[in-house]
């Protein structure tokens, strides 16, 4: 009797189970039944009367893919198994490339900034360059992470690369040998009037840890007063830039993220501020994401100066998820707010104190600015 009883209550969950499911499917059809119809309608006619043969997987693989690009998020893509191990392979360092970090502005593909000493950067590829075309084909044809994809390759392969740059008619087209990219994180130097230079080029998980290490180094050594360059520094790991953020800021809030459901979580610092000398912090146009949530928060809570031009302004972060452990999406999960709970994206951070550098200067006006800054604090 047991075992019926048993068997009986197995049998109505199901039941329950299945009733369940029909009302969630019936309802979802009913709301979008006409949508459902059109995307049967189109696979089939496809199905039967396309030219070459297709498949329903690769069918239902563009609808998904459709599904992302419908956001018109330059930064949100679906990465197919091999498009999705490239991204994994990128963020471990182990890929081709040509060292340059890339971002949207104005619907454009433009260079945020050439790392140093790669090939991007020694053949001469500046910022605010606008990539035209990779190989022969336009960017204005590819979305941002395939355009992305097509410059990165197996190293010592050639890709061709056409910008357009302000002041110059005819699309510039640079012949460039891709490497194994190895993007350094901190430098950093005492100048001779006790000033601590630290230049963060990059957020890598353990920048922070360096930054930390340096600039203990600097004060050992007798830094009074410190400049921190965050100019062309595109970004990276927020929880690395969060924790150099700690460093410098008083207690309370470093940066806030918001989601869709305008759920606000806060990122701060528990601690008082133990750095008490002068800062200086430059940036300019390459400052981007991570960059801009440090210089934020240096800005919002009077923790030291900016100097140098208004930054990238891109206060968005992207989550990656794994799909059917083969594929990947990248989306768009939420935004950055600065501790005045400010949104800085597609604006940018104005600098404290403006100073442009141009090709014409033969010294970096910005720097020297700084230092002229921090030695009149130190008197």
């Amino acid at each position: 009797m047991k075992k019926h009883g048993l068997l009986k209550t197995i049998i109505s969950l199901i039941t329950a189970f299945c009733f369940l499911v029909t009302i969630v499917v019936g309802a979802f059809y009913y709301s979008f039944s006409t949508e459902i119809n059109k995307m049967l309608e189109v696979g089939l006619l496809v199905k039967t009367q396309y030219l070459h043969d297709v498949t329903f997987s690769q069918m239902i693989t563009g609808a998904v893919k459709g599904m992302v690009q419908s956001l018109e998020d330059p930064y949100s893509v679906y990465l197919e198994g091999e498009e999705y191990e490239e991204l994994q392979r990128y963020i471990q360092g182990s890929i081709g490339g040509i060292g340059v970090y890339v971002g949207i502005k104005d619907g454009k593909l433009v260079v945020v900034s050439p790392i140093e000493g790669t090939p991007a950067h020694e053949a001469g590829l500046k910022r605010e360059d606008v990539i035209v075309k990779v190989d022969d084909t336009f960017t204005s044809e590819l979305e941002y992470d395939e355009a992305v994809a097509r410059m990165r390759g197996e190293p010592g392969t050639q890709v061709s690369i056409g910008v357009t740059r302000e002041g110059v008619a005819e699309i510039l087209v640079f012949e460039i040998t891709r490497k194994v990219i190895e993007i350094p994180s901190v430098e950093s130097e005492l100048t001779e009037k006790n000033i601590g230079y630290m230049r963060i080029l990059t957020f890598a998980s353990n920048t922070d840890e360096a930054v930390q290490q340096q600039l203990l180094e600097l004060l050992e050594d007798g830094a009074k007063a410190l400049v921190l360059d965050l100019r062309d520094n595109p970004g990276g790991d927020l929880s690395s830039a969060v924790n150099i953020a700690k460093l410098f800021v008083p207690e309370g809030p470093i940066v806030f993220t918001v989601d869709k459901r305008g759920e606000m979580v806060a990122y701060n610092n528990e601690e008082s501020v133990s750095l008490n000398i002068p800062l200086a912090v430059l940036v300019n146009g390459g400052s981007a994401s991570a960059s801009e949530v440090l210089a934020g928060a240096i800005k919002d809570t009077d923790s030291g100066v900016l100097l140098g031009e208004k930054t990238f302004g891109k206060g968005i972060v992207q989550g990656i998820f794994m799909i059917n452990e083969e594929d990947g999406l990248k989306l768009t999960t939420s935004k950055y707010l600065t501790p005045n709970k400010t949104d800085i994206h597609e604006l940018g951070i104005e600098p404290d104190i403006f100073v442009e550098l141009t090709a014409a200067d033969k010294e970096d006006v910005q720097l020297k600015r700084a230092l002229e800054y921090l030695e009149e604090q130190m008197d």
